[in-house]
């Protein structure tokens, strides 16, 4: 029958479901009723299924607390036609979003676990519930007038970044009753994507951030009048800060509602931010000096007058904090081990004219790129990892997710798992910046990333670092064997004098850092013999010429080292022309996707690796006019950049094939002057 002559059964449906719920004595709430002001307030807060602002009522929602003491969010949603249950993309995900990766309305609004899921992201995106189960229920009538129903549940969580996992099958909502609920949270736990999975899922929502910070950036830039770029770093770091929060210390997030827009003094916006900021960070353990700093550097922007000043009943601070929280809010929330910030740096400055070579000195390294460069440097569980000039902290949270991956690979132990995970982030980073609004984003990174942030110091490397931890263990080493580094060009060297300092501070390990390649052809040449006295050049890499497109367009290459051992002049040193590295960027400021992965690019990057680490063994997608085993001389110091040579002389193949199409050539002209003679002739 077609679908319009098929009446809804929902009512029904919710019926029997609502039934089920008052059976096990559960203290459910229908779609006018308040659970809680927060979670009301998210749903409130959250795009609508239809697309517009506020008004999401789940059918029926809960609020059940678990023998961990957490207490899980549960969002049930009706449908009445037999079809209707659940909508899959091709990979087998909730299809929530287009494929230009916008909300799909339709499939949002029409099926019963997709509107499920979608006020799941609500209570992600607005409160500081990071575990939520979504139910969809739908059902149709039999021929013999029967009601039959279908059930979906699905754990939406920080962990799966909000997109959801399929828990089990079920007939009823039985797995809600009291005594069955843990058993029901312990198999949730038991949840693990695996890390394929979750690079694809993070990948999804990194497209999502840079739409979202182009659209806020360029709100805020054109907008709201008076705020320099650092202003609106701070702010946004500010705000994110106060929205975090940490339920198990009673410091909970900063609400939009929280901000009255008051002129009374000590009530304004910015202290009301203030006091937030500060409980946070009582939170982190973190040291006193370091607190103070960063609020310090954040009071100086929200505690100004005209941000603070009412007009037509709101403050510019509310409004500024309402729009970040409104487009970031979940995406820094959901636990993603990406370098948030930096993308955030790369988008509010694409807006500041700078010159080229000042440019060239603010830009972040890719993400991908920065993962490239942690596992040419070999990072592991059990590294510890510097970089002289930080910046975002970009190659920092590139290297922790590295070892943190390591770590839960080879840890089977939950409890050592945790301490672990703990002291790699505690103890085993640690970054120099000198730039302070660049330096504050580096802490924001880090407390996002939950909390590495220890370690991050607000100092000139190349004068005012001694090789020591910056806090807690002020008078040790840090123990570094791991070196990652995007330099600022402007240095001397283009950059190779961090590169010399850092790696003549290290005993042994590895480095691997990317720079303007003229710091290899002549502009280093001192730096670099200095390196080579204490270690060895394993691998020059060119990379792609359009690797910062739209911020920069210098040719770089990556340069790997082994620390702890003086170059020989016979020691081999691979040399890798990666310019196609599978990948085709653009710069379209409208586009919901600038890097594009058209050639095997994740299968090329994994090569390079292999390249570097085995040799030609493991030449696969690339050929040896790419691959090229080569020696430098110790005391030249600008001959880093080599290409395989060319082969000029020709072969006997060669030979055969010229004559070949000599001979072919020569028949083909012979036959065409035939048959002109013969048309002339007229035969």
């Amino acid at each position: 029958m077609a679908k319009n002559t098929v009446q809804s059964v929902e009512p029904n449906i919710a019926d029997l479901a609502n039934s089920w719920l008052k059976l096990y004595k559960l203290d459910y709430k229908l779609e006018q009723e308040s659970l809680n002001t927060e979670i009301d307030q998210a749903l409130n807060d959250y795009y609508s299924k239809n697309g517009g602002t506020g008004g999401n009522r789940p059918d029926a929602k809960l609020l059940l607390k678990a023998d961990d003491g957490l207490d899980y969010p549960i969002l049930i949603e009706y449908k009445g036609y037999e079809d209707k249950l659940i909508k899959l993309d091709g990979e087998g995900k909730i299809a929530n979003r287009t494929a230009k990766n916008q909300p799909d309305f339709k499939n949002i609004n029409s099926y019963a676990v997709n509107g499920a899921v979608h006020y799941a992201n609500a209570i992600l995106h607005y409160t500081g519930y990071t575990d939520v189960i979504a139910i969809g229920m739908t059902g149709y009538k039999n021929e013999s007038g029967k009601l039959e129903h279908k059930i979906g549940v699905y754990y939406v969580s920080k962990s799966n970044f909000g997109i959801g996992q399929k828990v089990d099958d079920y007939t009823d909502f039985s797995f809600l009753k009291k005594e069955n609920f843990n058993a029901f949270i312990e198999k949730v736990k038991l949840l693990q994507l695996p890390q394929a999975e979750i690079e694809k899922l993070k990948e999804r929502r990194e497209r999502e951030i840079d739409a979202s910070l182009v659209k806020l950036n360029n709100d805020i830039y054109q907008n709201e009048k008076g705020l320099g770029e650092n202003d609106r770093v701070y702010l946004v770091a500010a705000s994110i800060i106060a929205t975090l929060g940490d339920a198990e210390k009673n410091v909970y997030p900063l609400k939009k509602s929280d901000l009255k827009s008051s002129m009374q003094k000590g009530n304004t916006d910015g202290e009301i931010m203030v006091r937030q900021i500060e409980a946070f960070l009582e939170t982190k353990n973190l040291p006193t000096d370091k607190k103070e700093l960063i609020v310090r550097t954040l009071q100086n922007t929200l505690t100004t007058d005209n941000i603070n000043k009412v007009e037509n009943g709101e403050s510019q601070l509310k409004r500024v904090f309402t729009k970040i929280v409104d487009d970031l809010g979940i995406y820094y929330k959901i636990g993603l081990t990406t370098d948030f910030t930096g993308k955030l740096f790369n988008e509010m400055y694409s807006w500041l004219g700078f010159s080229q070579d000042k440019l060239n000195d603010v830009v972040l390294t890719p993400s991908y790129v920065a993962t490239l460069l942690s596992k040419l440097a070999r990072v592991n569980r059990k590294s510890y990892v510097w970089d002289f000039a930080t910046g975002s902290a970009g190659l920092l949270v590139a290297a922790m997710n590295e070892m943190l991956i390591d770590a839960k690979e080879n840890i089977k132990s939950p409890d050592e798992l945790k301490l672990t995970e703990a002291h790699i982030k505690a103890n085993q980073l640690l970054g120099l910046e000198i730039l302070s609004s660049v330096y504050m984003l580096a802490i924001l990174n880090m407390i996002l990333m939950g909390d590495g942030s220890s370690n991050i110091l607000n100092k000139d490397s190349l004068k005012d670092f001694s090789g020591n931890y910056g806090f807690g263990q002020t008078d040790k080493k840090f123990p570094a064997d791991a070196f990652v580094l995007n330099p600022p060009y402007s240095a001397p060297g283009n950059g190779m004098v961090f590169v010399e300092k850092a790696l003549s501070m290290m005993e042994k390990g590895y480095a691997a850092i990317i720079i303007q390649n003229s710091a290899g052809n002549g502009k280093a040449t001192t730096y670099n013999k200095n390196i080579l006295k204490h270690s060895t050049l394993i691998a020059s890499i060119k990379m792609p010429i359009d690797l910062f497109v739209g911020k920069s367009s210098v040719q770089t290459n990556i340069y790997v080292f082994r620390v702890g051992e003086a170059h020989q002049n016979d020691d081999v040193v691979k040399f890798i022309d990666f310019s196609n590295d599978g990948y085709t960027r653009s710069d379209r400021k409208k586009s919901s996707c600038n890097l594009k992965d058209t050639d095997r690019a994740k299968e090329r990057y994994q090569e390079l690796v292999d390249l570097v680490r085995f040799g030609k063994s493991k030449l696969n997608i690339f050929t040896e006019k790419e691959y090229y085993e080569g020696t430098i001389d110790i005391e030249n110091g600008a001959d880093w950049n080599q290409t395989a040579p060319i082969d000029t002389k020709p072969t006997l193949d060669d030979f055969k094939k010229t004559i070949r199409d000599y001979l072919a050539w020569e028949v083909s002209t012979l036959l065409k002057n035939q048959e002109a003679e013969d048309d002339r002739l007229g035969k």
